[in-house]
């Protein structure tokens, strides 16, 4: 068994966000020396169970082992059938990690550093598409681009929340809306303050907000916001009417005393 290649797959893995629960199955299963082997994780989010099975891989040239890939199960407490997806590894820190795609498979988005071909870096926001799958079965995940446009300090800068008037406080919201967290932070509204939470949305440049239920704020405030427009329109127009209404009243009452005093003149 070559050493350095079982330290190197251990700090793999312990980056990837296995930790170092795995080490001594792994020394194991390379003093085997089989072609191939898997490591089962099973564990809990909440009230989601997510099973995670990590592939390795013998080179056909060399001793060394691949820690290539690992496969996601996540079954939701009131789904049957789990969300399935394949997460590839890379020798550098753009590998999505075990919680990063926890996050991806709620359908959050994750900021991450990647790099091209050519090995040039460049930032990427993802977010898996559950509505494609790709050749090999999984979803695809798509790409919003640092030229894409989307800026999540500004985002955030237009809502009143407590956080961002501390540095540091700011600093950790940031990175953990980066990693793809649903995080709970305080919002201050006319001096009084509650807690929401809230999640990075690239694709439309913004960030959802949700209530302590988890229900989408947005989507509310706006609802209500338009049938207070609505409301206001129709309030404006039944003015306008009763307004039109009373001004025909006058000119009637106007035309029969003039023409009272008519007569009164004719006798």
């Amino acid at each position: 068994m070559n050493q350095k290649n079982l330290e190197f797959l251990k700090d793999q893995l312990k980056y990837t966000g296995f930790g170092e629960m795995f080490d001594q199955d792994l020394k194991e299963k390379m003093l085997k020396g089989e072609t191939e082997f898997k490591i089962i994780k099973e564990g809990v989010y909440g009230k989601d169970a997510m099973t995670a099975e990590l592939n390795f891989k013998k080179s056909d040239q060399s001793d060394l082992y691949f820690f290539n890939s690992y496969h996601v199960n996540l079954k939701k407490e009131e789904s049957k059938e789990g969300l399935e997806q394949t997460f590839y590894i890379n020798n550098n820190s753009s590998n999505i990690t075990l919680k990063e795609a926890y996050n991806l498979m709620e359908g959050r988005s994750v900021n991450k550093d990647l790099k091209t071909k050519e090995g040039e870096v460049y930032n990427s926001w993802l977010k898996i598409d559950f509505k494609e799958s790709e050749s090999n079965g999984s979803f695809k995940i798509n790409h919003y681009h640092q030229n894409y446009g989307y800026d999540l300090e500004a985002s955030l800068a237009k809502h009143s929340i407590k956080e961002l008037e501390t540095p540091q406080y700011k600093e950790d919201l940031l990175n953990s809306l980066k990693k793809g967290n649903l995080q709970s932070v305080t919002f201050v509204v006319k001096g009084v303050e509650s807690k929401q939470y809230i999640e990075a949305n690239p694709q439309f440049k913004t960030v959802n907000v949700y209530d302590n239920n988890l229900q989408r704020i947005n989507h509310r405030e706006s609802k209500e916001e338009k049938q207070k427009e609505t409301q206001g329109k129709s309030a404006s127009k039944d003015s306008s009417q009763t307004k039109e209404s009373v001004s025909d009243e006058v000119a009637e009452v106007e035309k029969k005393r003039s023409q009272r005093k008519g007569k009164a003149k004719s006798l």
